[in-house]
């Protein structure tokens, strides 16, 4: 096949390289969600008001009597944003495609690294049909809520670079193993009544798109009360980490969730009795990120997968040794 001809002549990347291309992908999944916000909080959201043009006859923002030029290249900005996005996902894939051509049993890892352009077109497609519907407030929540299996998926592949591909051996009893499950179910609930919130918001991306017409103050306690079974899961999971007597690195990663957990929490109600300023919007989706990658990495702590086997000079090194 002239694909994998042409991609076996590049170097087998080493550990480091593999460890790098998958933080990258953590990064790009989770910044662009940012830079999304960044766009619906100075109401640029419709800065370019088609799609794939900015404005009708161009694809770059241009003087228009209704449109701030300033807003247009915030909107424009982000959009271009995506190609480093893409170029990175690209970037993984060949990466992932490079290491199964000299292990081909690491279908897994190869799988995860398509799930990263996979996902890209799908932002760009969920993307169109957001600034198509004039940013109503439930295409804004699809379009968020897209990104966030994405980072979970990106730091999947992360793990998937270092770590090897037998069948996962859990490093909790079952009853510990139940409670991740929740834990994930209860971070998605969290997730999805967060854009409930922004949609009765005042940051709707654009002063005319429509907003969800309910009370916000109800709609934030339920918001805050899913983030108590949360942490009340994280407890008890807590406790069988206790009982099973969990590796040490394993505690730290429940630490870190833990850490995160607290800070997105204190965030969220400094941001909600301010009246939701714009800046502190933007940082409580970056902490939306940080809650997801740090649950993620409890997942894949709590599970082994035995170790990857060394690539291109490690490898030869040891032979030698």
């Amino acid at each position: 096949m002239f694909l994998n001809s042409l991609v076996g002549r590049l170097p087998l990347p080493s550990r480091a390289v593999q460890k790098g291309v998958g933080i990258a992908a953590i990064v790009a999944q989770a910044g662009i969600g940012v830079t999304g916000s960044v766009v619906r909080v100075t109401g640029s959201g419709l800065g370019c008001r088609t799609w794939p043009e900015c404005q009708p006859g161009s694809m770059v923002p241009v003087q228009h009597a209704e449109y701030h030029q300033f807003t247009q290249w915030i909107e424009f900005s982000n959009r271009m944003l995506t190609g480093l996005v893409i170029a990175v996902a690209a970037i993984a894939v060949i990466t992932a495609w490079r290491v199964k051509l000299d292990r081909p049993d690491r279908r897994r890892l190869l799988a995860l690294a398509w799930t990263m352009p996979g996902g890209v077109v799908l932002q760009a497609v969920v993307g169109g049909m957001t600034v198509l519907a004039k940013l109503e407030w439930w295409t804004v929540a699809i379009h968020f809520l897209v990104s966030t299996p994405l980072i979970w998926l990106a730091v999947l592949l992360l793990h998937a670079f270092l770590e090897g591909d037998e069948p996962a051996r859990w490093l909790v009893p079952p009853l510990g193993h139940k409670l991740l499950v929740t834990l994930v179910v209860a971070l998605w609930a969290i997730l999805i009544a967060g854009t409930t919130v922004t949609g009765a918001g005042p940051h709707g991306g654009d002063p005319e798109t429509h907003r969800l017409d309910a009370p916000i103050e109800t709609l934030a306690t339920i918001h805050g009360a899913f983030l108590v079974c949360y942490l009340l899961v994280l407890v008890m999971f807590g406790l069988t980490l206790l009982r099973a007597g969990a590796p040490k690195r394993l505690w730290w990663r429940y630490s870190l969730v833990w850490v995160v957990a607290l800070a997105q929490g204190v965030l969220g109600s400094v941001q909600y009795a301010l009246g939701v300023p714009e800046a502190l919007v933007s940082f409580h989706v970056l902490g939306s990120a940080l809650v997801i990658i740090a649950t993620a990495a409890l997942w894949c702590g709590s599970r082994d997968r035995g170790a990857a086997a060394p690539a291109g000079a490690e490898e030869r090194e040891l032979t030698a040794a």
